[in-house]
């Protein structure tokens, strides 16, 4: 039997490499005649680039940036060839910041800026950009400011880039931005769909987890509107599905990079030829750590799920917990659910057992 494993991360605690390992040691613990393959997996979230960056046998480059907080830390980028792949939470990430010190009405993309910057400096001509897990709602400013661009307001005094300062964005002046920007691809990846502004936008869906409060998200909000608003008035239509992407990060990057907008799983499935491995196989195991209505708009299971599908393929999707109904998981294809939370553990013991746990499912699965 050919046997693909192809997972997500499930966050916090097991990488999709760490999963590879286990449940392919597992399988052939059992079955060693069986063929198994695996591709650790994402989806433009966090860890995106560096996966690439592994799957490319790149290099990895440190660089010392700012923080969300223009705090100096070490960061650094992935390059393989001419291409670089840059993670934007190692220099933007929510995770870089202590639950006390976020605020994403004054949070900046200014280190991503200065990533992407090294990297252009260095000559590469193409760049791709993984921007989950931001810690910013700035619409891609402050990562402009590092690349030469002016904020101006109404009164011609320049401006930050942060969130805050958005409803005062009156001008922007690319006089000094980059000469390497024009010479770039540039192709960034989104693990969510939401547009730039509104009730299902960046503000409104994500601000609060990066510590803006009500009325700051309200603010917000305005801002990344009059955002929109002047970057028609300058020929760019940020009216896309995952404009709203890491605070509007994804809209940030089609106004000052003419960035192609891709979602992570459909360059990721292209980057591995995952398709041609799973036609190959005759059963495919899958899993991120929690399925949900996310899951069913682009996220790394519904990417395998579809062209299992399409291919008519047996596929196993283990996560950490499931809510999504039996009907939707066999209109996704879905043979199978493996979930690892027990119903007496907590989601804490959940994560740190998860490896135990995954060894002991896998184990236990009823193959020919």
């Amino acid at each position: 039997m050919k046997i693909l494993i192809a997972p997500d991360k499930f966050k916090g605690s097991l990488s999709a490499n760490q999963f590879c390992e286990i449940a392919k040691s597992a399988l052939l613990d059992n079955h060693p005649r069986f063929h198994v393959t695996t591709i650790p997996i994402a989806d433009g979230g966090e860890g995106t680039c560096q996966l690439l960056t592994q799957l490319s046998r790149g290099e990895h480059v440190s660089v010392k940036v700012f923080d969300p907080l223009m705090r100096e830390i070490e960061s650094g980028y992935g390059i393989s060839g001419n291409t670089a792949f840059i993670e934007m939470a190692l220099a933007s990430g929510l995770e870089l910041l202590k639950p006390t010190e976020r605020n994403c009405s004054i949070t900046s993309t200014y280190g991503t800026g200065q990533l992407i910057k090294h990297a252009l400096d260095a000559g590469i001509s193409n760049i791709v950009l993984g921007i989950g897990g931001s810690a910013t709602n700035d619409a891609g400013t402050g990562m402009a400011k590092a690349l030469g661009y002016r904020l101006l307001s109404i009164t011609g005094s320049d401006l930050e880039g942060i969130g805050a300062n958005l409803i005062h964005l009156d001008q922007i002046d690319s006089t000094a931005s980059h000469s390497g920007i024009k010479k770039t691809h540039f192709t960034t990846l989104c693990d969510v769909t939401n547009p730039l502004h509104g009730q299902n936008g960046a503000a409104y869906v994500f601000a609060k987890q990066k510590g803006a409060t009500d009325e700051e998200i309200k603010l917000l909000d305005k801002g990344l509107k009059h955002f929109e608003k002047l970057a028609l008035q300058m020929g760019c239509d940020l009216r896309f599905r995952g404009a709203g992407a890491a605070g509007g990060l994804g809209a940030g990057t089609k106004l000052f990079l003419n960035a192609t907008i891709q979602r992570g799983i459909d360059f990721i499935i292209d980057f591995t030829r995952l398709e041609t491995k799973i036609q190959e196989s005759d059963l495919v195991i899958t899993g991120e750590g929690k399925l949900d209505k996310q899951t069913l708009s682009g996220k790394a299971v519904s990417g395998v799920a579809a062209l299992a599908k399409k291919h008519g393929k047996h596929l196993i999707v283990v996560c950490g917990a499931c809510y999504l109904s039996v009907e939707q998981t066999k209109a996704m294809g879905i043979s199978q659910v493996i979930v690892l939370q027990e119903d007496a553990q907590s989601k804490m013991q959940a994560m740190l057992n998860a490896a135990d746990a995954l060894k002991n499912k896998i184990a236990q699965l009823k193959l020919g």
